[in-house]
């Protein structure tokens, strides 16, 4: 107890913010069982390789470029980019600010952060739309929409991708 009364004022609302986050993942994790689990995006691994079996299936690769935290980033794949994956649109995501390796239009190994770079991607969530040679195919879609309307950008942006091929 009494090493407790040493801790500094910033310790103690670190650790009681901890404990808040805590507590709210505890009490989310029954509504994600509910609904099937989180919505998530395979990360990008092969850009080429995801592109060839988009293209396989005369559609565009959808990149996804989202930010850990992000409601805006959750509420899209939430609502439609992940019920579309699992019907079986080619979607995959690149995380900004994430290390983790994945291989360029270029098969060049690079990370997720210096794709969003490369793409001069600044806002969360972006949606790039990708054709043959890993070109964009296809409008952006940068940060968020109204919900109402997201399905309709986000068919629109898949109809222009799917006539640039």
């Amino acid at each position: 107890m009494a090493s407790y009364t040493t801790l500094s004022h910033s310790s103690v609302w670190r650790r009681r913010d901890w404990l808040l986050r805590v507590g709210a993942s505890l009490c989310a994790t029954p509504a994600l069982a509910q609904s099937g689990g989180a919505a998530t995006l395979p990360a990008a691994q092969s850009l080429p390789d995801e592109l060839a079996r988009a293209l396989q299936n005369k559609q565009p690769l959808i990149v996804m470029v989202s930010l850990d935290g992000c409601i805006f980033c959750r509420q899209a794949r939430q609502s439609h980019l992940s019920p579309m994956h699992r019907a079986g649109t080619a979607i995959v995501q690149v995380d900004m600010r994430n290390n983790q390796p994945v291989l360029d239009f270029a098969g060049k190994l690079t990370t997720h952060d210096q794709l969003t770079r490369q793409w001069k991607v600044s806002i969360t969530p972006t949606l790039l739309f990708f054709g043959p040679g890993g070109k964009e195919v296809a409008e952006r879609m940068e940060g968020a929409y109204l919900p109402d309307f997201y399905g309709p950008y986000l068919e629109d942006r898949l109809a222009q991708g799917r006539k640039a091929l």
